[in-house]
């Protein structure tokens, strides 16, 4: 259980969750995520079939890294690739987002950050908007917050240098 893992470690504290203020002033509710994922909640044994099979899937992406850049192509996640495909995935994901949100307009925020899922995404719903860092194993993705409060994601591809997501929109301004 998680849980077991709150308290604080030297000059580290591990929380449940956490209100942080960013440098424009919105406060954006900080939380893992598996709290709200109605399937590690209530179907415990799926859970563990799909992280078992998650797990086979990340074990082979060093063979398929090491021969991708043998013949010169850039880092490739088939797990990343699986999930992204899979329709009911995408459908809980969805699904997912919208029960981080509403969960989140209980703290009265502007924004809630998450990570569970490993999909990286910022979206707005209504008023509040939904922040998922993704992870830094599978997909190389991250949140960085600018010093004007701007967070964005930024991925590391091919194992190089840091880059903002190419969007083909701009967000829509969570102060609006």
């Amino acid at each position: 259980m998680i849980s077991s893992f709150y308290g604080a470690y030297g000059d580290i504290t591990v929380q449940k969750h956490a209100i942080h203020r960013t440098a424009d002033g919105r406060r954006i509710l900080v939380i893992h995520g598996h709290e709200l994922d109605t399937v590690v909640q209530n179907v415990r044994w799926l859970a563990f079939l799909g992280d078992a099979g998650y797990q086979f899937l990340l074990s082979l992406n060093p063979l398929i890294d090491f021969f991708r850049r043998r013949f010169g192509l850039g880092y490739w996640s088939l797990s990343a690739f699986v999930k992204q495909r899979v329709k009911d995935a995408v459908s809980f994901i969805g699904k997912f987002e919208a029960a981080v949100v509403r969960y989140a307009e209980r703290y009265r925020v502007d924004g809630v950050l998450c990570g569970h899922i490993h999909s990286a995404a910022i979206r707005k719903f209504g008023n509040v908007t939904y922040y998922n860092c993704g992870d830094w194993v599978e997909t190389c993705s991250a949140l960085i917050e600018h010093f004007d409060g701007r967070i964005e994601i930024v991925r590391k591809p091919d194992h190089g240098v840091l880059t903002p997501e190419i969007r083909p929109a701009p967000l829509v301004d969570a102060m609006a």
